[in-house]
């Protein structure tokens, strides 16, 4: 009895391929974004006080207990004919009864997770256009963008046909409403 032939791979699923067996240096995130392997150097000035005032918030404050991890890979799915994207939040929050991360794999999917959140980095207009196309793409709930070139934070929500279809943004120093299941106004102050 022959073998069938196995299909010849898309590009896509080359890229795919490709982009699981890349070994980047140590503190650099690799991502795909849209078809594009991007690598971004270890976070600078203070992306990381945003982060952190930003996860003791969520912690302390959610109507609904919610776990975080930093760094952890999602592979995205996304519309249909798309292969999706391999992306890293800076956070991801789910909540607690859900156990997402326990035993989760390098890149595990994002059924569960409630809300991811970005800190722009060198590549900032990642975070603004692609990641949020691919973030709604893949039906997460909320993306909270921390924009530090103009000082401001917005929640994106309702996602839709790939992207999403609200948004609220504040300036640093006022509160930003978070619904259900998080429910508490994200204080913003001390961001600046």
């Amino acid at each position: 009895m022959t073998a069938m032939p196995h299909p010849p791979l898309t590009q896509e699923e080359i890229l795919l391929e490709g982009f699981l067996a890349l070994k980047t240096p140590e503190g650099f995130r690799a991502e795909l974004i849209e078809g594009e392997i991007v690598v971004t150097p270890p976070p600078d000035r203070d992306h990381e006080k945003y982060i952190s005032r930003i996860a003791r918030q969520v912690i302390k404050r959610s109507l609904v207990d919610m776990d975080l991890s930093g760094n952890k890979g999602l592979r995205l799915t996304g519309a249909v004919g798309h292969t999706g994207d391999c992306v890293i939040p800076d956070i991801t929050f789910a909540p607690v009864d859900r156990d997402l991360f326990a035993d989760a794999d390098a890149w595990m999917p994002s059924d569960g997770v409630a809300m991811v959140l970005e800190v722009t980095s060198t590549r900032a207009n990642k975070d603004r256009e692609a990641k949020r196309r691919s973030y709604a793409r893949a039906a997460i709930p909320f993306y909270l963008l921390v924009d530090r070139d103009d000082s401001t934070i917005t929640l994106f929500s309702d996602p839709d046909h790939g992207d999403y279809r609200e948004q609220h943004r504040v300036p640093f120093g006022k509160p930003l409403a978070l619904p259900a299941p998080f429910g508490f106004d994200l204080e913003t102050a001390d961001l600046g």
